[in-house]
């Protein structure tokens, strides 16, 4: 473990790179990525197991840096271990088009395990990779070190103020996750002031109550001490381990060190070059003086090193392979994404009059699915009622091959670890709770569907129907909220047959999260055809009509399908002709061909209703100015679901004088 002075030079250079770049740019944070400089170099040269030639190893160390803002740290280290970025790339770094965004982004740059700079959510979610991992080595490789490595997060103060994180520890313990490390960049500093203004508990403590290991390390810039601490911390115990280690933001400068103003933009042309000095170059040496070439060919060794670590990994998946063929035939679909739905043919839909609540016709879906497609998830507390517990144990430090997880009442690092689990991969995670407390995921659902993870979020209790428990509990404005959220598909089937086809869809999507929106009642079972699982697929269609259905369009989703088909069945009875769209995802709808979207919309058809029991003001886009929208804009009341839903407005006679208005709007009435 004795570091030469070719290392010390590497990590000058780091320290220098990075005070360089924030100052020709005039921002970006450069302190934290200079104090950690040592750090960085020992971890990635030294104790990481990665190859720098192979950056999808499965069985690599993931690095999470959830102190994001200091992407310059991770960037550099990318750039000197050989992952194929240049010094150029560092200097282009926050510029529009650049390999090196502000803040690190997975499938960006190579390297990058996962996009972060919301504090604590690289922590959450690098308990969910340690969960992931430990639960897929249980599984296909029992008993075999084959697939073990250890998930690493690098943290600042922030991201330990931040409850997601909290939460995420709290259940890392209690799980006994240790093959994943802390690193807790603990400065002492935040942007506006010391954290003894706001962060004075004692985090040791802290940890050591949630079941974690704590390490120590004060000197920050002995590179001895940091890789027997690191490699300690690797250690498999029983336990997490949270690495404290003590460090001076902005380090070495003199003007800087230590200061809150530390923690982002340019120290100045002076302390620059006072800074450059200090590490042994030139006060005014450009970019390319702060790397010389025997410093660069020493990091560089990260390559050689890499390549016999996965070279010798590789032999033992030979080796393993020979031994046991189907074990590792069964593996390598897993990773492949072979899976085999065809027992979704296999659910009992009923038959049209039935009534089945859809969460329930989608605990069945989990169920039948179980142990032929990579499904893997559990319940914030919840799974007995959302209906999503399937058969088996949970998971645990003494059962990591469980087939369910129990995440507690921990809804936002519910999400967040699923992220995790997802990025790991290829499990495709599910959560699920009630739909109101989906307001508590959200920060992590927006990151998930940032990165593209296939996510699923499974929620019932979907709307004011909830009834007795009240407006504490009855969402009105989450459907139209999730809808927001760029990438993220939001599901809301009519019946158990729409149950059946969405998920059909959501397995051939392995990149899209998904809100899976569910009722708590009973609903009917509605009269289907051969084409409805096509319909459902693409998002919309024609669900149920009158004639040529040319007269108006009612367009509803969830438990209001059957009250549009009712709807459209009386205003028959009075000779006009109506068209149902059952729309149990306007994502899925949105993206077809414009030819497509008109033979279930045609531009012509102008009286159009949209019925959802929730905020409306979406449904605007697809029933144009002349439509109507049967919504919910208000809270709800305490009282039984049928009351409650009569009360706001959704019900039948409700959707026709609706239907009747939008006929009689002035710009139809004289065409």
């Amino acid at each position: 473990m004795t570091h030469t002075d070719l290392d010390a030079r590497a990590v000058a250079s780091a320290q220098a790179l990075a005070a360089h770049v924030v100052q020709a740019k005039g921002h970006g944070h450069g302190g934290t990525a200079m104090a950690l400089a040592p750090l960085s170099h020992v971890l990635f040269s030294r104790v990481l197991r990665h190859s720098p030639a192979h950056p999808d190893w499965p069985a690599r160390d993931r690095f999470i840096l959830s102190a994001g803002h200091a992407s310059l740290l991770l960037y550099t280290q990318l750039f000197f271990t050989g992952y194929g970025l240049a010094l150029d790339d560092l200097a282009k770094s926050r510029t529009l088009g650049s390999k090196t965004p502000g803040h690190p982004e997975v499938h960006h740059t190579v390297g990058v395990e996962m996009s972060t700079g919301p504090l604590g959510q690289g922590v959450a979610s690098a308990v969910g990779m340690a969960m992931a991992a430990q639960h897929e080595s249980a599984v296909f490789t029992p008993g075999s070190t084959l697939l073990d490595h250890t998930t690493w997060v690098l943290a600042g103060d922030g991201c330990l103020q931040e409850g997601v994180s909290g939460e995420a520890s709290s259940l890392a313990g209690t799980l006994g996750l240790d093959n994943l490390v802390l690193i807790w960049d603990d400065n002492g500093i935040t942007i506006d002031s010391g954290t003894d203004a706001t962060f004075s508990e004692d985090v040791r403590a802290r940890y050591r109550a949630y079941g974690w290991r704590v390490l120590e390390i004060d000197t920050p810039n002995d590179l001895d001490a940091l890789e027997a601490t690191l490699r300690a911390a690797a250690e498999r115990t029983g336990r997490p381990t949270l690495v404290a280690l003590r460090t001076v933001i902005g380090s070495p400068s003199l003007k800087f060190a230590g200061a809150s103003a530390a923690h982002a933009g340019g120290f100045g042309a002076d302390e620059l070059a006072a800074v450059k000095a200090t590490l042994g170059f030139a006060p005014n040496a450009p970019l390319h003086e702060l790397v010389a070439p025997d410093t660069l060919e020493h990091t560089r060794a990260a390559l050689a090193r890499g390549e016999h670590l996965h070279s010798d990994w590789v032999a033992d998946l030979t080796s393993w392979s020979t031994g046991d063929p189907a074990a590792a035939a069964r593996w390598a679909a897993f990773r492949g994404g072979e899976f085999d739905i065809s027992a979704l043919d296999t659910v009992n839909v009923g038959s049209a009059g039935d009534t089945i609540a859809t969460r329930k016709t989608n605990g069945a879906v989990l169920r039948t699915l179980q142990g032929s497609v990579p499904l893997w998830g559990g319940s914030a507390d919840l799974a007995g009622s959302t209906t999503v517990e399937v058969d088996g144990n949970r998971f645990s430090a003494a059962n990591p091959a469980g087939e369910f997880i129990r995440f507690g009442i921990r809804e936002h690092a519910m999400a967040a670890i699923l992220n995790g689990i997802a990025l790991q991969g290829p499990w495709r995670p599910f959560a699920s709770t009630y739909l109101v407390f989906s307001d508590y995921m959200r920060p992590s659902i927006r990151l998930g569907a940032l990165m593209g993870l296939g996510a699923v979020y499974i929620y019932t209790h979907d709307s004011v129907a909830v009834g007795e428990d009240g407006p504490t509990h009855q969402p009105v404005e989450q459907i139209a909220s999730l809808r927001t959220v760029p990438g993220l598909d939001v599901v809301r089937p009519a019946d158990s047959v729409e149950v059946v086809a969405a998920w059909r869809r959501i397995l051939a999507s392995p990149d899209r999260p998904v809100a899976l929106i569910l009722s708590r009642q009973d609903l009917p079972v509605l009269e289907s055809s051969d084409t409805t699982p096509a319909g459902v697929t693409v998002g919309g269609y024609v669900r149920w009509q009158d004639g040529d259905g040319d007269d108006v369009a009612i367009l509803a989703t969830g438990s209001e399908v059957h009250l549009a088909i009712d709807a459209a069945a009386r205003l028959a009875e009075d000779g006009i002709s109506a068209r149902v769209v059952s729309m149990p995802c306007v994502e899925w709808f949105a993206e077809q061909s414009a030819d497509y979207r008109e033979s279930v919309l045609p531009a012509a058809l102008r009286a159009r209703v949209a019925v959802e029991a929730g905020r409306g003001d979406a449904w605007y886009r697809w029933v144009g100015l002349d439509g109507r929208v049967v919504s919910i804009e208000e809270f709800g009341e305490s009282g039984s679901g049928p009351e409650v839903l009569r009360l706001h407005g959704i019900h039948l006679d409700a959707v026709i004088e609706a239907a009747h208005a939008t006929l009689a709007a002035p710009a139809l009435a004289t065409t």
